[in-house]
């Protein structure tokens, strides 16, 4: 049976990629896909959420979140993904309009409505998550799952300890961390390994398929800021992460640990505090990733673009 899933996210490059392969995979069906500001506004995030769906020929309903973080600032990367969210591909139009709601009601509806338990797969911020959590408490335990992209045990990639969806709104995040709900943590410790290198992105090109190729001029884009500011010997899909782990979770390793996040820290705001070595002797509330097979992972996205127009 098909895992039944919400994807929120901020697209973003790696999100894009990461609902193509959702959508793709026979082992997972998108019930929804809401959007939250982070990578780029909310306006941005949510129209290239609609252009890969139209791309895709999908009529997913997609819902415009929260246009900042709960109590901050937004931060934004328009460094990374461009002005667009999506710099790079020349993508359609959306061919329909996103729903008349806001993501958590759409979340809600979701769940409500499904026979199943509904597992939660973010790439961005955690405010959509963290709000629906504090608005439908009732519906906590219809979540099978959280399978998220964030946060690092060693590191981080925006300040130097902290993750950028993390970083985004870390208070929604102490609140997903704490719900009880199971956790998969993708964060900086494996996505870094999840790395796309430039024979592989030739490797998508050359496909030929449609996907493949947008798939390819994506990672074209991306892998400018990549060379010119990390040496990961290309491109980190972070948040396919999140998303493969549901598909082949055997390509990965893990660790249950508990997982604090700071949020009052002069030096380490939006830090995940994973407790390794379990020196604090509390539950531990997230599986966190720390390692995968890189060649099986482009393996499994390059199989999938192949299967797709």
């Amino acid at each position: 049976m098909k895992i039944p899933c919400i994807m929120d996210c901020d697209p973003g490059h790696d999100d894009a990629i990461a609902l193509i392969l959702a959508y793709g995979s026979d082992k997972i069906e998108i019930r929804a896909v809401t959007t939250t500001a982070g990578n780029q506004t909310i306006e941005k995030t949510t129209n290239n959420a609609l252009r890969i769906m139209t791309f895709l020929g999908a009529k997913i309903p997609v819902a415009p979140g929260c246009a900042k973080p709960l109590f901050r600032d937004l931060i934004i990367a328009p460094e990374v993904h461009g002005e667009s969210g999506l710099d790079g591909p020349v993508l359609p139009e959306p061919a329909y309009e996103a729903e008349p709601v806001h993501a958590v009601e759409l979340m809600a509806e979701t769940v409500k409505n499904s026979n199943e338990k509904i597992t939660i797969v973010p790439t961005g911020a955690l405010t959509n998550v963290a709000l629906f959590l504090l608005t439908y408490p009732e519906l906590k335990d219809r979540i099978e799952r959280i399978s998220l992209m964030g946060g690092a045990c060693w590191g981080g990639n925006w300040t130097p300890a902290a993750e950028f969806n993390i970083l985004v709104d870390p208070e929604a995040a102490r609140i997903v961390f704490e719900s009880g709900i199971p956790i998969t943590m993708s964060g900086l410790d494996v996505t870094h390994k999840a790395y796309i290198a430039d024979d592989d992105r030739e490797r998508f090109r050359k496909t030929g398929t449609k996907t493949a190729v947008m798939v390819a001029e994506l990672l074209d884009f991306f892998a400018k800021f990549h060379d010119e500011n990390f040496d990961f010997h290309g491109s980190p899909l972070h948040d396919p992460c999140a998303v493969a782990w549901l598909i082949a979770p055997e390509i990965f390793t893990g660790r249950d640990c508990h997982v604090e996040i700071e949020t009052t820290g002069k030096l380490t705001t939006g830090s995940t505090v994973v407790d390794f070595y379990n020196v604090l002797k509390k539950e531990k509330n997230a599986t966190v990733l720390f390692d995968i097979d890189r060649e099986k992972f482009v393996d499994l996205l390059a199989g999938h673009l192949e299967e797709m127009p």
